[in-house]
């Protein structure tokens, strides 16, 4: 659903306030409402935050996950009038930090994430499969999941060369993440989540 009849700058965005509690992502200049997702949302992106922080801290990285918490300004038909919240983030502990007193968006003169992820839903499928997965790549995040509980599949996309390389994981088959090689996780536990 579009809500702004007249495009937004970036600049308008980052001060748009409609008085509710509703967070718009940006895309093409319009905002579009994030839904809440369902609970089975929630606790995916959540297990899956804690395990990356868990795994951070055991690979000795000074890196943190963060749930619906960063925008990460993107490109879309040449023009960066698009700003993203993925589902999570992970990011280097000084860069989280460097957000602190400023809106917590990545710029993109700034150095992109180690990982987005982000779990479909049935009002976000094309958009997580096939516009994110074009932004991200251009942006060059080296890793970014699409976590499916429709389907129960999750896609492991790794940057090679400027596009992704995907790898689906379901069921009992451990998930192979570049980035967290020693996660031990399965597309079953995290759908039990």
């Amino acid at each position: 659903m579009i809500l702004a009849i007249k495009k937004l700058t970036f600049a308008e965005y980052l001060k748009y306030d409609d008085g509710t509690d509703t967070i718009y992502e940006l895309v093409d200049g319009e905002l579009i409402p994030m839904s809440l997702g369902t609970g089975k949302h929630g606790a995916v992106a959540k297990l899956l935050e804690r395990n990356f922080d868990d795994q951070s801290t055991k690979m000795g990285n000074n890196w943190t996950a963060q749930r619906f918490a960063v925008g990460i300004r993107s490109p879309r038909g040449g023009r960066w009038d698009t700003a993203r919240i993925p589902d999570v983030v992970v990011l280097p502990l000084e860069q989280w930090q460097s957000l602190a007193n400023r809106e917590a968006i990545i710029e993109p003169n700034e150095p992109p994430p180690i990982l987005v992820l982000e779990v479909v839903s049935e009002s976000t499928q094309s958009t997580d499969y096939r516009s994110k997965r074009s932004e991200y790549a251009v942006l060059e995040i080296p890793e970014y999941w699409i976590v499916d509980p429709l389907r129960e599949v999750i896609t492991v996309c790794t940057l090679v060369e400027g596009f992704y390389d995907a790898v689906e994981f379901r069921g009992k088959e451990p998930i192979i993440s570049p980035k967290f090689p020693e996660l031990d996780l399965s597309a079953e536990v995290v759908f039990t989540a």
